[in-house]
């Protein structure tokens, strides 16, 4: 009993010694299509948004974001690629790749003076490609607070 069941893990251990290097490298692609240069069907030929999306806050894509820093993101191939946008200016074009995003350039964005709250477009041209993507611009928060509101820790609601 004891000499077959040595026998049997001896064949399993060796067995998978002996399959498991051959599955390894069946899991990689072809030598013929690892030298195409056709991208993959399934990839995006490219893309822009509005801020990165995270794991932490995944709620920031294509929305502006009153008060914090903001960058236009972009995948695109050819040269000089630029940003526009009716309500948006942008600084700093910086090349990638960048950590969380799957983009190559990005700039710096400031929302210009006056734009009210709602949907515009922002688009990224790399070349003779032109992508484009919705972005929302929240409504503005009071700068000033009314007269007479209750101020919140200065115990003036104490009775």
């Amino acid at each position: 009993m004891r000499k077959t069941v040595v026998f049997v893990v001896a064949a399993v251990i060796g067995t998978t010694a002996l399959t498991g290097p051959a599955m390894a490298q069946s899991t990689g692609p072809a030598p013929s299509q690892a030298s195409s240069t056709s991208p993959a069907p399934s990839a995006k030929a490219g893309s822009v948004q509005l801020n990165v999306n995270t794991a932490i806050n995944q709620t920031l894509v294509d929305k502006y974001v009153r008060d914090a820093p903001n960058v236009a993101l972009a995948k695109c191939e050819g040269p000089s690629p630029t940003f526009s946008s009716p309500a948006l200016t942008f600084a700093n074009y910086t090349p990638g790749p960048f950590m969380g995003a799957d983009a190559n350039i990005s700039a710096d964005v400031e929302l210009k003076p006056g734009t009210a709250a709602g949907t515009y477009p922002l688009t990224v041209t790399c070349g003779s490609q032109t992508y484009t993507t919705q972005f929302t611009v929240p409504a503005a928060q009071v700068a000033k607070v009314p007269s007479g509101a209750a101020k919140a820790g200065d115990g003036s609601m104490a009775g």
